[in-house]
């Protein structure tokens, strides 16, 4: 079985920010499979499906991002997942809009969010998707960045990038990511 864990914020009011990017993946996920995502397990909003044949648990932790690791382990452990068979996508400031880059291990960086999933994981090895939301400008606090509204050239190439993760997530689902794709 493997777990594609999109990081975000509960709530209607971070919908469209940088942060919610994983989120919104699985979402479209979800909508290209006919999966709907309702069951409440472990803190997380989950769904129980195949993708190509290969069982699969969507989840969408419901933690607040700092926290998400909580989230992604109590599902881990409940369902046997090994972490090489997990999957997280999630937002970047450090990519430009619209870039992606998916790894089969590595570290957390900067995202608190992905700090958390490694903290309770206690290993590095599990995919990542990252999607770029752009760096924020000179002066501006990282949290009130990721946590606004895209502007509209933003989420565009936002979009662009979320059908890319997808496509990744496909590709991790069948056959495992390569070492580095961009």
């Amino acid at each position: 079985m493997k777990l594609l864990v999109g990081l975000g914020n509960p709530g209607a009011e971070f919908d469209n920010t940088p942060h919610n990017v994983g989120f919104a993946t699985i979402d479209k996920i979800a909508k290209e499979f006919g999966i709907i995502i309702k069951k409440k397990r472990k803190n997380g909003l989950m769904a129980e499906a195949q993708i190509n044949g290969v069982d699969v648990i969507l989840l969408k932790p419901q933690t607040f991002m700092n926290s998400s690791g909580d989230c992604v382990f109590a599902i881990a452990k409940k369902y046997k997942i090994k972490s090489q068979d997990i999957c997280v996508i999630l937002d970047d400031v450090d990519l430009t809009a619209g870039l992606v880059r998916a790894r089969p291990s590595g570290s957390a960086g900067t995202h608190n969010g992905l700090k958390s999933v490694t903290a309770r994981l206690g290993s590095t090895d599990f995919a990542r998707i990252r999607i770029g939301v752009d760096s924020m400008s000179r002066g501006s606090d990282l949290a009130e960045y990721v946590l606004r509204k895209m502007d509209p050239r933003t989420a565009e190439n936002v979009s662009v990038g979320v059908d890319k993760a997808v496509e990744f997530a496909k590709i991790f689902v069948e056959k495992g990511l390569p070492a580095d794709t961009k």
